[in-house]
């Protein structure tokens, strides 16, 4: 006999509080990189391709804890899964502080890659979990769980330029010590936060996903992949090249992650589109069109709606593949659902930076290979509006049993 599904009178304390996992792992762990990189390219005499390799050798750490994600889930849980990994994220970003060392840095990258999406499938299929208890608001509490990035985004933004500038050229460790600091601090309630671990770890079982019924959707999510990383990794250097200062690069960085936080009322009606890929179409689409305005200069006007366009849309599309498995697939099968999608994700965003960045060494350009960027998510976009529903799936609520079994 099954045990009752845990009760969660809190679900959106959870979830905000869930969603300091890819707080840290992605907002901090990934994207304060960005920050960063320009100051560590100079002082370590980095190319672009060197630079862009450390976002690729991170994106390849987090493919391969997507690829472990669900096996590590079946056995130690969800809530342990997350929190463990969340740790982890933090010490990774000391090392970081810790040496200029191009194979210790990749090392650290690629740590922080692998845990933050242990932290992110777990903490993704919990949130999901966490929202079925409140069916009327699933798809605006899974959205509080994607907008955690944007925090860490937003914080890192403030800090990150003035440390910087404060610091003078060189400061990069320092920067990381911050960072180091403030996800200490984000993680500290993902600890003592009441999960239900045993119930929920309890319920996850490894389950079979096929490939063929969401290829094209999986391949679009692969190009967001490749798309977003390139710009996020990339645009900081770009608004530095057209003469930003400290105040600019915060300014551009924190519109992205203050975007975050409208997501859940700006997309909401769109994420509850149960009509295959077209929720992922519509967003991506919008995404895309924010990546592609710095073509037309350097203006912080035009750099200001770049951010703010791109990210309002960015941090939803994620979402928008999460409501795709919630409709799909029964809940016993998001676990392994998720780390699918986050596999194809995860190779895209492993390709994106390290191509990006040898674009902008051969060609001297980075207006160019953002291009190809902002191409690449639109190319996204056009895929997953071939996407349809996938058939012979249990919907979430069904009172029909589908044949899913524990082995």
């Amino acid at each position: 006999m099954r045990a009752p599904a845990p009760s969660y009178p809190h679900a959106a304390r959870l979830i905000l509080i869930l969603s300091l996992a890819p707080t840290v792992g992605l907002g901090i762990g990934r994207f304060a990189y960005s920050l960063v990189l320009p100051d560590m390219r100079e002082q370590l005499a980095w190319s672009y391709s060197a630079a862009g390799f450390m976002n690729t050798i991170n994106a390849a750490g987090y493919l391969v804890g997507a690829l472990l994600a669900s096996r590590l889930i079946e056995r130690f849980g969800l809530a342990a899964s997350v929190r463990w990994s969340t740790l982890a994220c933090a010490l990774s970003l000391a090392l970081c502080a810790l040496s200029g060392n191009f194979v210790v840095l990749s090392f650290a990258r690629l740590l922080v890659g692998f845990a933050a999406a242990i932290g992110f499938v777990g903490g993704g299929a919990l949130a999901a979990t966490i929202a079925q208890s409140r069916p009327e608001r699933a798809n605006f509490l899974l959205s509080l769980f994607y907008a955690g990035p944007g925090v860490g985004i937003l914080a890192s933004g403030l800090i990150a330029p003035f440390v910087l500038q404060g610091f003078g050229a060189g400061s990069w460790s320092i920067v990381w010590w911050a960072m180091t600091l403030l996800s200490a601090i984000m993680t500290v309630p993902l600890m003592l936060a009441p999960l239900h671990a045993n119930t929920a770890a309890g319920g996850i079982v490894r389950t079979q996903f096929a490939v063929m019924p969401v290829l094209i959707y999986l391949a679009a999510y692969s190009l967001f992949g490749a798309g977003y990383i390139a710009y996020m990794t990339f645009m900081i250097a770009y608004v530095r090249d057209g003469g930003g200062g400290a105040a600019a690069q915060s300014a551009f960085w924190s519109l992205i992650g203050v975007s975050a936080f409208v997501t859940p009322w700006v997309w909401g009606r769109v994420l509850a589109l149960d009509r295959g890929g077209l929720a992922t179409t519509i967003i991506l689409g919008v995404n895309a069109l924010g990546a592609s305005l710095p073509i037309f200069g350097h203006s912080p006007l035009l750099l200001a709606i770049s951010a703010l366009v791109f990210g309002v849309a960015f941090f939803a599309v994620v979402g928008s593949t999460t409501a795709f498995v919630r409709f799909n697939y029964p809940p016993q099968s998001w676990p392994t659902a998720i780390a699918a999608m986050t596999i194809a994700f995860g190779i895209g965003q492993t390709l994106g930076p390290i191509v990006v960045g040898a674009i902008t060494d051969a060609v001297g350009s980075l207006s160019f290979a953002l291009n190809v960027s902002a191409a690449m998510l639109a190319l996204g976009a056009l895929l997953s509006a071939f996407q349809r529903k996938v058939p012979s799936q249990r919907r979430p609520g069904e009172g029909r049993t589908h044949n899913h079994k524990r082995l």
